[in-house]
């Protein structure tokens, strides 16, 4: 039944969300603009604040429906576990040729469903990170950090193991963006040149 639930908290989190809005809405494929992260960062950046919302409170909500599995089915399997599951189905998901987004909303969702301080802890991080230096994957990496952080101060070791790795999976999804920051390419939050990435919808209305 763990494998089973496992397999399931996947597939919930493998729902492409960015890339169906991106093509109901818009007719395009997310991944082939802005950032090409079929994200809700990248969505903001490429089809605007309504697309945003909506992809960033599925994704969310993706997370907290996967780690609220065990309590509905009555069942004594860790939450965080499986709400994980989710979020590797986010970054590489198997109904959008692995293909995925970074973590940080669907992640947020699990937090919020398996561990509210933890995820206060992770994404005040998230937020100040982000005010102060501007870069959105810097603040995403360091959800990672405060999460591993956080475990420090658990009675539960097993928690110190999953964050460390969790860090390093962070990092490995964001190496495209320190590749860039390295060529000096990756754009701050406030970069004006951002702008010119976004999209007007297929029917040539207002954007979102």
């Amino acid at each position: 039944m763990t494998i089973i639930l496992f397999i399931v908290a996947y597939l919930i989190g493998s729902f492409p969300t960015a890339l169906i809005v991106g093509r109901l809405a818009f007719n395009i494929d997310i991944r082939e603009h802005g950032s090409n992260n079929p994200g809700a960062t990248n969505t903001l950046r490429v089809l605007g604040k309504k697309a945003a919302i909506i992809v960033l409170l599925i994704d969310v909500g993706k997370g907290a429906l996967a780690a609220n599995l065990p309590v509905l089915l009555g069942l004594e399997i860790d939450s965080l576990l499986i709400g994980l599951a989710a979020v590797f189905g986010h970054c590489f998901p198997i109904f959008a040729g692995f293909r995925g987004g970074k973590a940080i909303a669907t992640t947020a969702g699990v937090l919020i469903a398996a561990n509210i301080w933890m995820f206060f802890a992770a994404y005040l991080a998230f937020f100040l990170v982000i005010y102060i230096s501007k870069y959105v994957y810097y603040g995403s990496i360091s959800v990672g950090l405060a999460l591993l952080i956080y475990s420090f101060f658990t009675p539960n070791r097993e928690d110190e193991l999953i964050f460390s790795i969790f860090l390093l999976f962070l990092i490995y999804l964001h190496r495209s963006n320190i590749h860039n920051h390295f060529h000096k390419r990756e754009p701050k939050i406030n970069d004006k040149s951002l702008k010119d990435d976004r999209i007007p919808p297929k029917n040539n209305a207002k954007r979102a």
